[in-house]
């Protein structure tokens, strides 16, 4: 099995990464403009894109980074965004070669074992994607703390640490192999809702409070369109413009504020971001599914059946008298601390 295709087979992958990109509307755009390049395009929501040009060379007449200088030219002009792109022959490289360096760039790696081997080498064992922190801790007990040390390892070694499939994966990866295809897909349907502090803010209770305003905005737009969210992703950007994201799937299919609520509070307590400067949070409803075809489950809660009950009266008072109109007390802004004299 072999991920990397044989050098100079012409295979040019690119993940596009957007920077700054907020909206959803921008990016289901920016996914049709990609399509005028290549067909092979995977949305990769909310934020970057997988595109097989191989194709598309000769019918533009450039080469790949060519080719990706006038993606970034038309993403620029028309949206106002930054783009890094990385080329390489496999998706997995394609990531990794975006991810080295500052924003804003076009790399390279090229289709050769050698330039691939020392791109690797020296890069630590989590660098590689679906390598996560216990699965480094793992290795790095066993001294296998970079990519190019994993890469020296004889395979039936990494299968007794890891077991046969992923010591297989591991194997694969750490010497540049991706068998994963690009395959043509738009993002699934979805429905995010954003708040930005005024500052960075620091203040926990400030932030749960603009997690409710969202909560309450997300479950409002959701029972409006008559949809359902299997899932939640909360994506945090800090002062120094990095982003965390966090995807939790929900116990049953939702559009009820209170079960969204609890769960976006649980990956913020999850982050742990009491010394962090959180610029913005925005939350999204993944996989949504009609309303009609969902099911909940009885609990016989007094309690629930009554928020279900204020929670219709609130919609109702919204749509007559607009959405300003009625909400939760709680997602008003907390007042920040007056400042010593």
């Amino acid at each position: 099995m072999s991920g990397h295709p044989k050098e100079g087979s012409g295979v040019q992958i690119m993940y596009i990464h957007f920077h700054d990109l907020v909206d959803e509307p921008v990016y289901h755009h920016l996914l049709s403009l990609l399509a005028e390049f290549t067909p092979q395009v995977q949305a990769l929501p909310p934020d970057a894109a997988l595109a097989d040009v191989s194709g598309s060379l000769r019918y533009f007449g450039t080469d790949a980074p060519g080719l990706a200088e006038r993606i970034r030219a038309r993403t620029g002009g028309l949206y106002g965004l930054r783009s890094t792109v990385g080329i390489a022959a496999n998706p997995m490289l394609a990531r990794m070669v975006a991810a080295d360096g500052p924003p804003s760039a076009v790399r390279t790696l090229p289709d050769d074992m050698d330039a691939v081997a020392g791109f690797l080498a020296r890069k630590p064992a989590a660098a590689l994607h679906g390598v996560g922190p216990a699965t480094t801790r793992t290795l790095s007990s066993y001294g296998l703390d970079s990519i190019g040390k994993i890469a020296a390892a004889p395979l039936g070694t990494l299968q007794r640490i890891l077991g046969a499939a992923a010591g297989r994966r591991l194997h694969d990866a750490a010497r540049g192999l991706d068998p994963t295809p690009v395959i043509p897909a738009g993002p699934p349907r979805t429905l995010r809702v954003e708040h930005r502090f005024p500052q960075d803010e620091l203040d926990r209770d400030r932030q749960r409070a603009a997690l409710l305003a969202l909560t309450d905005r997300l479950g409002l737009h959701l029972r409006a369109e008559a949809q359902a969210a299997r899932a939640l992703t909360l994506t945090v950007r800090y002062a120094d413009r990095s982003t965390t994201t966090r995807t939790r799937t929900l116990r049953e299919a939702t559009a009820h504020t209170p079960p969204l609520t609890a769960l976006a509070y649980e990956l913020h307590d999850k982050l742990a971001l009491q010394r962090a400067r959180v610029r913005s949070f925005a939350l999204r409803a993944d996989d949504l599914v009609p309303a009609e075809h969902t099911s909940h489950q009885l609990l016989f809660d007094p309690v629930d059946e009554k928020a279900r009950r204020i929670e219709e009266a609130v919609d109702r008072a919204r749509n007559k008298y607009g959405a300003a109109a009625v909400g939760p007390a709680a997602a008003r802004p907390v007042p920040a601390p007056p400042h010593a004299a």
